[in-house]
């Protein structure tokens, strides 16, 4: 064999890149000890980077003091099955109080007859619920994941892990909603044990009124995903699912629910055996010990916003609003221009004609500006979409108002636009964002929201 194809068979291809095997494993092997001092370096690094970023993915934000406080206490380090005095491990006697007081502060801010804080993320809610609430091989309707839906309410996602047969609603791709009239003739077609709403990319309330008569003539159970607009809910300013015919909702409490990231179930008992199948879903359907550390950090963050939870919904909803014009106003092509650009906070851009969503993505980064690339209706490839995804809840929490969204909008429109050198921005990203390092909207305000302990 020749030295040429020796050498070839020793050499990986990950990516764009290619190792030697001498490379992979070298001579010197570090010790354990300066691997980890490797991680918190980088951890530090990952802290002080983002300190100098503009952070706008929309599934994203920053805890505050006082939940971050909790979070890093000694109830990571513990363990709880079951519920508050029916416990299977002991150790819970103060947990208990914690998990009981969570729950009755997610009631109060979201006016829920029942609440279920034990899912440790927003796809383990929904897996709590699907099994609460269907059986495998029972239909379900959804938004479909080319149209702004979550990946957790597809085929490849939890709903189809657990066999649901699906079926999507129609698409107003001008509006970025629902089609309400093809939504009922889809509703009373199919006749679904499920009618799902909510979506992973949430411009505008869903027309739940419209289409309410339809899921309760069929008898569905009308299930509402509030992962992305659950802090818009409880700041009453996008709508109010439970009063507009849901029975249960399910979210994440990390995106404009500024807490940590977890899960929440809550619903209106108006059918029966709903609270116990919930319960069952949640334990011991989908999880066994809950991260009592996280719904420590929720409790804070679900008493915080009751005090601050309408100011911060109002302020981060008029942020997108601001940013979605002053990115208008620059030519770029931001959807929904006929409808305000959003009532959430979020907005969404089509960007091919300058490369499309993952360059875009790609170079932003380079400058310190953080999205994400996004599927738009006519998209058919989710590695190379069209579009970008633009969320201002963390820049909100970090004390922005609609004046620093014209700031905000230059910078991005210099890169994807102008194509001007990332690296040259990036200095003027880092000098912008200097001014922006506290968090808002919580108790001990104007504490640093990326200092390393």
């Amino acid at each position: 064999m020749s030295e040429n194809r020796t050498r070839e068979r020793n050499m990986f291809s990950f990516q764009s890149h290619r190792f030697l095997i001498s490379q992979r494993f070298p001579e010197s092997v570090p010790s354990s000890r300066e691997i980890a001092q490797s991680v918190r370096d980088l951890t530090r690094r990952h802290n002080a980077w983002f300190k100098d970023c503009i952070p706008l993915i929309a599934s994203e934000n920053v805890l505050s003091p006082a939940s971050r406080e909790v979070l890093n206490s000694d109830l990571h380090n513990r363990y709880a099955e079951g519920l508050p005095g029916k416990r299977y491990y002991q150790g819970n006697i103060v947990f208990d109080e914690i998990e009981s007081l969570c729950e009755k502060l997610a009631k109060e801010v979201f006016s829920a007859e029942f609440a279920d804080v034990r899912p440790t993320s927003g796809t383990v809610a929904n897996l709590a619920v699907l099994q609460a609430i269907a059986k495998p091989r029972e239909k379900l309707t959804a938004v479909a994941v080319s149209d702004g839906g979550h990946i957790s309410h597809a085929k490849i996602g939890a709903a189809g892990m657990r066999g649901a047969k699906i079926y999507n609603y129609p698409f107003n791709e001008k509006d970025m909603n629902i089609d309400p009239d093809g939504a009922k003739k889809l509703i009373r077609e199919v006749k679904p044990k499920v009618a799902l709403f909510g979506q992973s990319v949430y411009l505008f309330p869903t027309p739940l009124e419209e289409i309410k008569e339809a899921v309760e003539e069929v008898g569905a159970t009308a299930w509402y995903d509030a992962a992305h607009v659950l802090g818009l809910i409880a700041g009453k300013r996008f709508q109010d699912p439970l009063r507009q015919g849901m029975d249960v909702i399910s979210g994440s409490t990390h995106k404009t629910l500024p807490g940590p990231q977890h899960g929440m179930i809550l619903a209106n008992l108006r059918k029966e055996g709903l609270e116990s199948n919930i319960r069952r879903g949640v334990f011991p359907g989908a999880t066994s010990n809950h991260h009592l550390h996280a719904v420590a950090a929720l409790a804070v963050t679900l008493a915080e916003t009751k005090e601050f939870g309408e100011a911060y919904a109002s302020q981060t909803v008029g942020n997108a609003k601001a940013l979605g014009q002053a990115m208008h106003e620059l030519g770029m092509d931001v959807l929904c221009e006929h409808l305000g650009f959003t009532e959430s906070h979020t907005i969404v851009v089509d960007v091919q004609e300058h490369g499309g969503g993952k360059r875009v993505a790609l170079d932003l980064e380079k400058a310190n500006i953080i999205l994400n690339k996004n599927m738009l209706p006519w998209d058919s490839d989710p590695v190379r979409p069209s579009g970008i995804r633009i969320g201002v809840q963390e820049l909100t929490r970090l004390g922005m108002k609609e004046a620093q969204m014209s700031e905000v909008a230059r910078l991005i429109h210099r890169v994807a636009v102008k194509n001007e050198a990332p690296s040259k921005v990036k200095e003027e990203v880092v000098a912008f964002k200097r001014g922006y390092t506290k968090v808002h909207y919580c108790f001990f305000e104007g504490e640093e929201a990326s200092d390393y302990p």
